[in-house]
């Protein structure tokens, strides 16, 4: 895929979010390689490895997630300036961060894609390799998402895919759909 191929303009920002668990890196890492495998520049960025850098003076609180947003679009924005695809992969729960994300995406001609990665709660626990959920419930993490802090699931995304029902695969393929 290239910007020629595709009608021209810049790249877009294809904005994946859903609960913690849903498969959002998963589905980003495919798209990437298919990216990738296409010579088309792409960068993921990623809510956990953001957060173990740019973002580690945050936590989880309403503010801080406002700014840890902020701060993924300004650096989504600065890819896409530069001729790269980019593929974030945030949990973003609240609907009115993910619009200003979009917003500022958008200002300058920019493309926002946002696909949300549906998944039950109860699958995104059982596949919670990290303990995360477990340690939520049992009161030793705070304002986790889908537990003691809301999850505003997307009312008009552009593409629902649903991890528990597709492969990696069969999602990656939907994404490429949309470009």
């Amino acid at each position: 895929m290239n910007n020629e191929q595709k009608g021209g303009g810049r790249p877009p920002v294809i904005w994946f979010t859903g609960l913690s668990g849903a498969g959002k890196t998963t589905l980003a890492q495919e798209v990437e390689r298919l990216l990738v495998s296409q010579a088309c520049p792409v960068v993921r960025l990623d809510g956990d490895i953001l957060r173990k850098g740019l973002c580690t003076d945050l936590g989880f609180s309403l503010a801080d997630r406002t700014e840890n947003m902020r701060r993924a679009a300004e650096v989504a924005r600065l890819f896409v300036d530069a001729g790269h695809v980019v593929l974030a992969a945030f949990i973003s729960p609240m609907a009115e961060e993910r619009a200003r994300v979009r917003a500022l995406i958008e200002a300058d001609g920019g493309r926002f894609i946002e696909v949300y990665v549906q998944v039950p709660l109860a699958i995104a626990e059982q596949r919670d390799v990290k303990g995360l959920y477990q340690k939520a419930r049992r009161g030793e993490l705070s304002n986790f998402t889908g537990i003691d802090s809301p999850y505003e699931a997307p009312v008009s995304p552009e593409l629902i895919v649903s991890t528990e029902h597709d492969t990696p695969q069969q999602s990656a393929a939907k994404v490429l759909a949309c470009l």
